[in-house]
């Protein structure tokens, strides 16, 4: 078995002592920046593996980060478990280990806190997705730091970083009726959660701003209250494209309107939301907006961690931008007209 590296040989590589190289490695005076940069750089070059254990009882932390999805959030493909990737990746940066635990809908419902905050075995809590508002009031009575992550609540005080959804899907509109769209549908349930309300808002100051009025039919719901995908009943009489509140709910508007022997973008065009893989597999790919996961988790930590040393600190509430990628699931109307 490959024997592990030690600090002791990090220390005979740079030619310095052990000692230095532990001051380094554990962010402790009398080493200069350039000196402590060039051991944490050959030691993650090296393969060093801190010992997590014994810096946890030094310095009275668990070095272990709690992020918290609800149940209904986390489908087989689920956006979410993608972001949950990217915060362990940026976690690491910093010697935590992100640990995942799945809010059953009946401890929501319940108000009964996360099993790693009774157990003691995290330093800070990530609310990864929404969650209802009389929970929200009791996270915040608790005594470890909480980020909320992927939404936000009218209430101020929490802290918390979200996609700027009103003004990435207001663009996302405004390209369709460049496209000499004129009539416009929506696909979501608007009051499943604030990303979705966001995005509606968004598609509806687009129409309003270019004269063209909702037609509330063309608003379809996607979900049950509980976040449930349900049956979407699409109308007879159909706009000449939908905005999807995400990707996978376009892709199963896609493959329903197949189902009724129309094709996308010839008969009716439709975008998306996230940029996931259902963006990808579906066909044709869909236009849609592309979420910065990696910036949104490495702001999380920053804010979690910050709060961590200081427990007083407050961010409030962040917005993130989208961005728009094209691809063929939009019809150039204006283009055929012109012919």
């Amino acid at each position: 078995m490959e024997r592990s590296v030690t600090m002791k040989d990090i220390a005979v590589k740079l030619g310095i002592s052990t000692v230095t190289v532990s001051k380094a490695l554990n962010d402790k005076d009398g080493v200069s920046v350039e000196l402590k940069n060039k051991i944490k750089k050959l030691a993650d070059e090296m393969g060093y593996r801190y010992n997590m254990l014994a810096k946890s009882m030094r310095d009275g932390c668990s070095y272990n980060m709690g992020v918290i999805v609800a149940e209904h959030f986390m489908g087989e493909q689920s956006f979410y478990l993608n972001f949950f990737k990217h915060i362990s990746v940026q976690l690491e940066n910093y010697n935590y280990c992100g640990i995942l635990q799945i809010l059953r809908q009946q401890d929501e419902e319940k108000l009964v806190l996360p099993k790693l905050y009774f157990e003691r075995k995290v330093d800070g809590l990530i609310i990864l997705g929404q969650v209802s508002k009389p929970y929200i009031e009791v996270l915040q009575n608790i005594d470890i730091p909480i980020v909320f992550l992927d939404f936000y609540d009218e209430n101020s005080q929490i802290d918390s970083i979200a996609v700027d959804n009103f003004n990435s899907a207001y663009e996302l509109t405004n390209y369709l009726i460049k496209n000499g769209h004129e009539n416009i549908g929506f696909i979501g349930n608007i009051y499943a959660t604030s990303s979705i309300q966001d995005r509606f808002l968004g598609f509806y100051k687009s129409l309003l701003e270019h004269g063209y009025k909702l037609n509330y039919d063309y608003v379809i719901s996607d979900r049950d209250e509980y976040g449930k995908y349900i049956d979407i009943k699409l109308p007879t009489d159909m706009p000449t494209a939908y905005v999807c509140n995400c990707d996978e709910v376009a892709r199963n508007v896609i493959n329903k309107l197949k189902e009724m022997g129309k094709t996308v973008p010839n008969d009716i065009s439709i975008v998306g939301f996230d940029n996931d893989m259902f963006s990808t597999i579906s066909e044709p790919q869909l236009t849609t907006v592309e979420v910065d996961v990696e910036e949104m988790s490495r702001m999380a930590i920053k804010f979690i961690l910050g709060k961590i040393s200081n427990q007083s600190k407050k961010y409030g509430r962040v917005m993130v931008k989208g961005r728009i990628v094209y691809r063929q699931s939009v019809k150039n109307i204006l283009a055929e007209k012109n012919k």
